[in-house]
Order: structure tokens, then C-alpha cells, then sequence
């Protein structure tokens, strides 16, 4: 299950060349369900994401770099790429800040995952964070992929 919170970003948080950061590239075979596969640096992801908004089911397979290359042209859509910086936060949570690249570059995004629906709901966003996107499905990945 993910339960997740998303923000765009008014500023930049200082220091964050000190974050672990990752470079993704991203594609959709299926929008409903989405059906994804991801490339994380060195490691590929095949992923199953149910419906929802705040709350929905998430299962994760690993791939193959061989497996990722048959099936990204297979994707419809944009290829989403993107560099994730991983900002540690109290009681064990983490931001994941998401600055886009190509066609969505000028795009940020932080995504906030939580281990319950209590949690996610009492959450209290830092001060660089803007407006909550969490309930508009137009920054859901999978829909930027069919723009």
C-alpha cells in the first residue's frame, strides 16, 4: 500500500546538493491500471499501481536492464525523466523532490510517503513547499505521460 502526500515547490530547500540523488527515467504501459517501468540510476522497476488518490495498492518487481530496454518502447506517451533528491524528515519520514527534466522541465514536485492514513493527514508540510496536488490527478505521473 502507498500512501502518499504531493506538493509543488515554491523554493528550493538550502543545501540540497548534500541529498542523496538519483536520476530516473520513467514510462507508462497501461494508465488505468498504471503499468510502469523505471529506471533508477542502475536499478530497473516494473510497477502496479492501484487506483486512488492519497492511498492506493503498489507492488514492485525488479527487472532486467535487457527486460526495461524490450519494454520502454513499448510505452505510450512521454517518457518522464527526472533527477529525485531524498531529504530526510522527523519520525522516519523522507521527501522525495522530484526536479523534472524535458518536456517537464521547470517542474517540481515533492512527494512525501507515509506508513498510515493518520500520519498522511496531520501532516504539516515544510515552508518552501506550495500548493498540495496530492487530489489533482493532473500531477499524477501516469497522466503527465499522456499530455
Amino acid at each position: 500500500m502507498e500512501i502518499e502526500r504531493k506538493f509543488l515547490i515554491k523554493t528550493l530547500p538550502a543545501n540540497l546538493e548534500a541529498c542523496p540523488c538519483h536520476q530516473i527515467e520513467q514510462a507508462y504501459l497501461c494508465t488505468s491500471p498504471v503499468i510502469r517501468v523505471r529506471r533508477q540510476d542502475d536499478e530497473y522497476i516494473l510497477t502496479y499501481k492501484g487506483s486512488g488518490m492519497m492511498v492506493r495498492e503498489e507492488y514492485n518487481l525488479p527487472l532486467t536492464r535487457e527486460a526495461y530496454s524490450h519494454l520502454l518502447p513499448k510505452a505510450d506517451g512521454n517518457i518522464l525523466t527526472k533527477k529525485r533528491y531524498v531529504i530526510p524528515l522527523a519520525d522516519a519520514l523522507k521527501i522525495e523532490l522530484d526536479i523534472f527534466e524535458g518536456k517537464f522541465a521547470g517542474l517540481q514536485m515533492a512527494e512525501v510517503e507515509f506508513p498510515d492514513e493518520e500520519s498522511a493527514n496531520t501532516f504539516l508540510p515544510p515552508d518552501w513547499f506550495g500548493e498540495e496536488v496530492t487530489w489533482n490527478p493532473d500531477y499524477h505521473n501516469s497522466a503527465m505521460s499522456m499530455r
